[in-house]
C-alpha cells in the first residue's frame, strides 16, 4: 500500500471514529432537519398568501410554541399527578397479584405450576420493580439535559428555516457534478415523504389518544388521561409502542377491578384493529411503504446504538435510508449495471441476432391495396 492510500485510509478511519463519538449531536441535527422540513411547508403556505418569509417563520414558530404551552398548562399538571399515582400504585398491584395467585393454588396441580412459590417470589420482585420505575421517573424528571437538547433542536430548526438554500446547496455539492441534479430530485422526494409521514403520524397519535381516553372513561378506569396520553405518545414508536401502551392501563384496571383488566385488553385490541384497517390506510397515504419486520428491526437497532433518541428517530431515519437506497443504489446503479455491455455486444453476436431475426421480404402481393 502506498503512502497516499495509507494516509487516506487513516483519515477515513479517524472520520468514522469522530462521527461515532458525536452521534448524539448528529441525531439532534437530524431531528432539527426533520422539524425544519415539516415547518417549511407551513412557511411556504404563508408566503403564498402574501407574508414575507421572516414574518412567516416567526408566526409559525410562535404559534407552535403557544400550542405546546397551552397543552402543557392544561394537561401537564394532571398528567404528572396521574403518572406519579400510577408509579405509586405498583406495590399495591404486585400485592394484589400475589393474593390472586395464592387464591388459585387450590385449583392448579402442583405438578404443573407451584403457584405458592410464584406468589412468594413476587415480594422479591417488588423492590426491584419499584426502584426501576423510580429511576425511570427520576430520569424523565432530569429536565436539564432535555431542555438543553430541546433548545439546540429549536435553534437549529430556526436557523435552517431562516435560509435553507445554502445548506441544501452545500449538501448537493458533495456529489459529483453529473449527479447533482439527480441528488436534488432525491432530496425533494425525501422532503415530500417526511412531511407526509409526520402529518399522518400526528393525526394517528391524536386519534389513538382520543379514542383511548373515551374508551377508558367508559370503562371507568382510573388515571384515564395519563394512560391515553401515553398511548398517543407511544404510537410514535411503531410495533413496540402500541404493545407497551397496554401495560399501564391494564395494571391500573387490575388494581381497581380484575374484570376491567380484561376489558382494557379487549379495548386496546379493538383500537389496534381500528388503526390497522381504517386509520392507517386513510391517513398514511403519503407515507413511504415500510416492511413491518424492517421497521421493528430499525427500532431495535437504532435504540441499541443511540438510546431513546434513536428509537424516537428510527422511522424517519429508515425512510431517508430507504429512499436513497432505492433511488441511488437500485435505480441508478444496479438497474443500469449491464446496460452499456448489452448495447456493445460483440460483432459476431450482432450478426447472429440479425440473421435469426430476419423477416421474409415484403412483396407487392403482401402490400394492401390503396
Amino acid at each position: 500500500m502506498s503512502l497516499g492510500k495509507l494516509i487516506g485510509f487513516l483519515a477515513f478511519a479517524v472520520s468514522l471514529y469522530i462521527l461515532w463519538e458525536i452521534r448524539q449531536v448528529l441525531l439532534l441535527v437530524f431531528a432539527a432537519i426533520v422539524f425544519a422540513v415539516a415547518l417549511n411547508r407551513v412557511v411556504r403556505w404563508l408566503q403564498q398568501r402574501g407574508a414575507k418569509r421572516g414574518y412567516a417563520i416567526a408566526l409559525t414558530v410562535i404559534t407552535l410554541l403557544l400550542i405546546f404551552v397551552i397543552l402543557f398548562a392544561l394537561i401537564g399538571p394532571s398528567f404528572a399527578t396521574q403518572l406519579e399515582q400510577l408509579i405509586n400504585a405498583i406495590p399495591r398491584l404486585l400485592e394484589r397479584l400475589r393474593d390472586w395467585l395464592n387464591s388459585l393454588s387450590p385449583f392448579i396441580p402442583e405438578q404443573l405450576l407451584d403457584v405458592r412459590n410464584l406468589g412468594n417470589f413476587i415480594p422479591r420482585v417488588q423492590p426491584f420493580v419499584t426502584q426501576l420505575l423510580g429511576n425511570a421517573y427520576n430520569w424523565f424528571s432530569d429536565l436539564l439535559s432535555i431542555i438543553l437538547n430541546l433548545l439546540l433542536v429549536i435553534i437549529l430548526t430556526i436557523m435552517l428555516l431562516a435560509n435553507p438554500a445554502p445548506y441544501r446547496r452545500g449538501l448537493i455539492l458533495l456529489f459529483p457534478a453529473f449527479y447533482r441534479r439527480r441528488a436534488d430530485e432525491i432530496l425533494t422526494e425525501c422532503e415530500t415523504t417526511l412531511v407526509g409521514w409526520m402529518t399522518a403520524t400526528l393525526i394517528n397519535m391524536a386519534a389513538i389518544g382520543g379514542v383511548s381516553f373515551i374508551g377508558l372513561l367508559i370503562l371507568r378506569v382510573p388515571l384515564a388521561l395519563a394512560n391515553a396520553l401515553l398511548a398517543g405518545l407511544l404510537e410514535f414508536i411503531p410495533n413496540i409502542g402500541p404493545v407497551l401502551s397496554v401495560i399501564p392501563p391494564m395494571a391500573v384496571a387490575l388494581l381497581d377491578e380484575p374484570w376491567k383488566a380484561i376489558a382494557v385488553l379487549i379495548l386496546y385490541l379493538l383500537i389496534q384493529q381500528f388503526e390497522a384497517y381504517f386509520l392507517v390506510p386513510f391517513v398514511m397515504k403519503q407515507q413511504v411503504s415500510l416492511l413491518p419486520a424492517a421497521t421493528l428491526l430499525s427500532v431495535i437497532v437504532f435504540g441499541s446504538f443511540f438510546g431513546f433518541l434513536g428509537v424516537f428517530l428510527s422511522v424517519p431515519l429508515v425512510i431517508v435510508f430507504k429512499i436513497w437506497i432505492t433511488e441511488l443504489l437500485i435505480k441508478d446503479v444496479l438497474n443500469n449495471w449491464h446496460k452499456d455491455s448489452e448495447d456493445e455486444s460483440p460483432p459476431e453476436l450482432q450478426i447472429i441476432s440479425m440473421e435469426t431475426s430476419q423477416e421474409p421480404p415484403i412483396t407487392d402481393q403482401d402490400t394492401p391495396n390503396s
